[in-house]
């Protein structure tokens, strides 16, 4: 009888979340769901204090250095006067600069305008015009630095539905087509930040300015590797979950991106269902 080999190690995920303007209990719900049912990660969740004055900020320390992958679902965008403990934030920089991976979901960029390492991580984030350069791309995804101080600050407008177009090739959305269509989604404009190291993945038009702007990019801090996009938007008043995070291009990018993170690889397929050019396609839950 043939020996059987071993099953893979499970990536090791860990989602931080406990505060934001947006419904981030259901945020994490979505994201360890669809992670976990890929059978490729196990998705642990660390959940901050909500208040600044509560004692159990002095005990709240987590072990970034056991997983593969850290999701921060969390901003003070409302509650500035909440801050992550210096130590924490050390630990977080330390994960990263040593190789670990980290995905700043959605509104995680507006989180800590304060940190620069943070800045520095994420790339670009949801910024004032002084706080840094903004990235604008034409239709065939040749990029413009914007200087700080130059145009606005970030905004997004009126959600859209949006054509996402591939800019180049990279692990995460290698054998996606190269332009699809995704649903009901916030186009950032003018997000800022240092945007070192920095690869544009994605990108889309804005409508009511009919200018293009990132829509995911990768950042190399070190020897880590970091993902942000402006997907993944789930709002208190939402019914359910929404259609813009059903999407089967949202989710496949999600998944893809954490293994890429963890591993420096991607293994998960691009599915049959794919979104095209002229076709959403979700995938209920």
């Amino acid at each position: 009888m043939a020996q059987q080999m071993p099953a893979p190690a499970k990536i090791r995920a860990l989602i931080v979340d406990g505060v934001s303007n947006h419904d981030w209990r259901k945020t994490t719900d979505f994201i360890k769901a669809t992670l976990a049912d890929t059978g490729i990660f196990e998705v642990e969740v660390t959940t901050t204090p909500g208040d600044s004055a509560d004692p159990a900020w002095d005990r709240w320390r987590p072990a970034f250095s056991g997983f593969g992958v850290v999701i921060i679902n969390w901003n003070n965008i409302r509650r500035t006067e909440l801050r992550w403990p210096e130590p924490v934030e050390r630990a977080l920089e330390a994960y990263v600069r040593g190789g670990g991976g980290l995905l700043a979901f959605h509104s995680a960029n507006n989180a800590f305008p304060h940190w620069a390492e943070y800045d520095r991580m994420i790339g670009l984030g949801w910024r004032d015009k002084d706080h840094g350069v903004a990235l604008q791309l034409d239709a065939e995804g040749t990029i413009r630095r914007i200087p700080a101080g130059e145009g606005e600050k970030t905004s997004h407008g009126p959600r859209q539905d949006t054509v996402v177009i591939r800019r180049g090739e990279h692990p995460i959305t290698r054998g996606t087509p190269v332009r699809w269509l995704t649903p009901d989604i916030e186009v950032y404009t003018y997000g800022r930040g240092p945007a070192e190291e920095l690869t544009v993945l994605t990108y889309g038009r804005h409508l009511a300015t009919n200018r293009y702007w990132p829509l995911e990019w990768v950042v190399s801090y070190e020897s880590g590797r970091v993902y942000s996009s402006s997907f993944g938007h789930i709002w208190d008043t939402d019914v359910g979950i929404p259609e813009r995070v059903l999407c089967v291009g949202f989710q496949t990018g999600l998944i893809r991106a954490a293994e890429w993170l963890a591993t420096g690889a991607v293994s998960y397929p691009v599915p049959d269902d794919f979104p095209r050019e002229d076709a959403i396609s979700l995938r209920r839950r």
